[in-house]
């Protein structure tokens, strides 16, 4: 596990530069604002979260993950399962742990505060699934820590649900058009880009469903699901209604956006 962190780089930087070029050459929907400056802004919030990180957390999942087999932490360490069931629960429940929490940082107010940088984007691309504030950052790092304590998983699970987690975002989050019928096949195995920028939408019935970012399944079994976007899926509006114009949508004005006072989505 010490090349985990070059692992999880590497198939990072590979998946947004492959998902980069197919939006260039096939694009599901014509962007709205120039996309130099926007891809500024949130490849530089990717900057300042891996510095938080690094300066708030001396330890990974990973590392949570060897500390509690060590000292015997968590339900799957005292109930010596199978290590390919181990291996396999640990992947499904820590998905379904990034669902429950991204329910979460859209209806409690003060999670909803940090998580609307992600929304406020007015153009849905590979970059939107980088685009996060570092407090949001922090405080997914916080529950993440507390999960893998919790549950006990080994440490290649966490590595590739941590890897599959990164890759998946930012497919899910690409510009890239995918043939109607491949949609509807890939919907039951991993959340598509289609099914998620539902999720982009400024209209909040449809923000508050597809919530899954890796594994499709939760937001059906929780009656989350949206199959398709009210007004279509080229002219819908992507962002919050109350963060559109340029200043917003500025570095600084993002940073500083979980002290504006505004209503959650409703």
């Amino acid at each position: 596990m010490q090349y985990e962190p070059q692992i999880r780089l590497a198939c990072s930087v590979g998946v947004f530069a492959i998902m980069a070029l197919w939006e260039l050459a096939g694009p599901r929907r014509a962007l709205t604002v120039r996309k130099g400056p926007r891809w500024f802004v949130n490849l530089s919030l990717v900057v300042i979260d891996t510095l938080v990180v690094r300066l708030l957390f001396p330890i990974a999942a990973v590392g949570m993950a060897e500390l509690s087999a060590v000292r015997g932490w968590g339900a799957l360490n005292m109930v010596h399962a199978p290590y390919w069931l181990a291996l396999t629960a640990s992947f499904i429940a820590l998905d379904f742990i990034v669902y429950v929490q991204h329910v979460l940082f859209h209806y409690v107010p003060f999670f909803w505060r940090f998580h609307r940088v992600h929304h406020a984007d007015v153009d849905f691309d590979v970059t939107t699934g980088l685009r996060f504030h570092p407090g949001e950052i922090a405080l997914s790092m916080c529950i993440k820590l507390g999960a893998v304590a919790l549950l006990g998983p080994p440490m290649e699970a966490v590595v590739a649900f941590e890897v599959a987690l990164n890759a998946t975002s930012l497919f899910n989050h690409s510009n890239v058009r995918i043939p109607l019928t491949i949609d509807r096949a890939l919907r039951f195995v991993v959340v598509t880009p289609d099914m998620h920028r539902v999720h982009h939408s400024v209209v909040s019935a449809e923000t508050n469903s597809n919530f899954g970012f890796n594994l499709p399944w939760w937001d059906r079994l929780c009656g989350t699901y949206t199959a398709q976007p009210r007004d279509g899926h080229t002219e819908m509006a992507i962002g919050l209604d109350q963060f559109r114009d340029r200043i917003s949508q500025r570095l600084v004005a993002l940073l500083w956006l979980p002290i504006i006072k505004q209503k959650r989505v409703e």
